[in-house]
């Protein structure tokens, strides 16, 4: 079985991702083979696995992003077709291809899976430095979810208006394009200063959860660090952190 759509994974010119307006973003559908797809709708983790996320204080007084949270590590219990995905995204073809998108710029890969039940919602807000890029699958079938609930990430223009370190609103934002989510669609950005981004509440019955699975590319240079771990050092922190332990 192969879960990536290698002939998708040719097709997506790195020079058009890299100079798209207000930052990168892609939003193809069709990045999975149609059998891997429904294979891995029709064995998502269940929920009692992950760890509930919730009322969480963000910086810059942005609202907390709620939502389970079930964070990919070597030991983490998997169905197959998971476990199988995971291993493919390790390997050269997709690692080869977010090299392409990035430029070059050295990184590693972190998983996750977020679930997010109703009245749930992401605050726009730009990603951390250290991460380069998101590619995020979206999980949910047309049996099990309605578009009308909302769980697209919009894709947000502030004009280069607004500082990173706010919290803005959705309104306060010149546009915002949602991503399309359903049939086998994904997102993947990357980082830049002006990489707002976010999910509006969404609006689903009690039981109903959005579901996506996240490749997080994160920044890896090795100067980078090197900083880092001698700051650490010098705080007597521990070297290696937990986030750092679970990238590949």
């Amino acid at each position: 079985m192969s879960y990536l759509n290698l002939d998708m994974l040719s097709r997506i010119d790195p020079d058009a991702f890299r100079n798209r307006d207000p930052f990168p973003w892609i939003n193809p559908q069709g990045f999975l083979t149609e059998s891997g797809y429904r294979e891995l709708l029709a064995t998502m983790p269940p929920v009692e696995q992950f760890t509930p996320f919730f009322g969480k204080v963000r910086k810059h007084g942005q609202q907390s992003h709620e939502r389970y949270v079930l964070e990919y590590t070597d030991d983490t219990v998997l169905p197959e077709p998971w476990r199988l995905f995971v291993e493919e995204l390790k390997g050269d073809a997709y690692r080869g291809f977010i090299r392409d998108l990035l430029g070059g710029a050295a990184f590693k890969f972190r998983f996750h899976w977020h679930y997010t039940p109703n009245g749930c919602s992401v605050s726009p807000h730009c990603d951390a430095r250290g991460k380069l890029g998101s590619h995020i699958f979206y999980m949910n079938s047309r049996e099990e979810w309605d578009p009308s609930w909302g769980g697209e990430t919009v894709i947000l223009d502030d004009g280069g208006r607004l500082s990173a370190q706010s919290s803005p609103a959705f309104s306060d934002f010149d546009t915002a394009v949602p991503a399309e989510t359903m049939d086998n669609h994904s997102l993947l950005f990357g980082r830049r200063g002006n990489s707002w981004h976010g999910v509006r509440e969404i609006q689903c019955p009690e039981g109903a959860l959005r579901k996506v699975f996240i490749v997080v590319f994160e920044d890896a240079d090795p100067r980078r660090m090197l900083v880092k771990r001698v700051k650490r050092l010098v705080k007597f922190k521990p070297l290696v952190t937990e986030k750092e332990r679970a990238m590949y």
